[in-house]
């Protein structure tokens, strides 16, 4: 799906841009192992909470991927370089504040995390309830949320903006189809190349340091720090 290719590709691009060169990159999260396969040329490792997802993201990826959550990560101290976590801490069965502890632990020193998360409370709709998120975001308080758990934010912004205003009228305004609780799903290749051109677009203003004003998600890349040096 568009929106999947398009979260991976920003990941990467700010990965790639702010991150270091060498080193193990967790991701956290890391469900069927669609991102953890594109991170090529870098030592990953993948985590998820369900087994099966764990097995085809071995098979998917031919990387690690061990069972596990984000609340009590099973990894030493300082044990990544990086971490990426798409749209993971915004489920109802993680406790924030535990996660980012976690990830400050298993993150080196001036490690990098990089976030996505789902977009302005106000948004919460049937979607949410569908894929289990608790919570969504504006880059303010993602940026506030990170300061509080000791690492420096270093970039925060939005994507899916050019797609944003059809979001909004499929997920508040407009009524449910019958059967249709969730708009993730495989579109018709006409519709898929669209939202893959606007996306693309973004991603590429995105790796030239444009930070986008609003969109469907927050996008946040931070440095842990030390609690003596925060």
């Amino acid at each position: 799906m568009w929106w999947f290719a398009a979260l991976h590709a920003n990941l990467i691009a700010l990965l790639d841009r702010t991150g270091p060169r060498s080193g193990r990159v967790l991701d956290a999260g890391c469900g069927t192992g669609g991102l953890l396969a594109k991170l090529a040329g870098r030592e990953a490792v993948g985590l998820d909470r369900e087994p099966s997802a764990c097995l085809r993201a071995r098979a998917k990826s031919g990387r690690p991927v061990c069972a596990g959550s984000i609340n009590e990560l099973p990894f030493g101290d300082a044990a990544f370089a990086a971490i990426l976590s798409a749209d993971v801490l915004c489920h109802r069965a993680v406790d924030e504040q535990a996660a980012l502890r976690q990830f400050h632990r298993c993150l080196d020193a001036g490690g990098l995390l990089v976030l996505n998360l789902p977009a302005y409370r106000w948004m919460l709709s049937r979607h949410d309830t569908v894929v289990h998120n608790a919570r969504r975001y504006t880059k303010r308080g993602v940026a506030a949320l990170l300061r509080r758990a000791d690492f420096r934010p270093v970039y925060t912004g939005y994507w899916n903006t050019l797609l944003f205003p059809l979001m909004l009228a499929t997920r508040k305004l407009l009524p449910a189809r019958r059967g249709e609780d969730s708009d993730v799903k495989l579109y018709p290749a006409p519709v898929e190349a669209l939202c893959r051109a606007a996306t693309a677009l973004e991603c590429g203003l995105m790796r030239l340091g444009v930070r986008l004003p609003f969109g469907g998600s927050v996008i946040a890349v931070a440095v842990k720090v030390e609690a003596a040096d925060a």
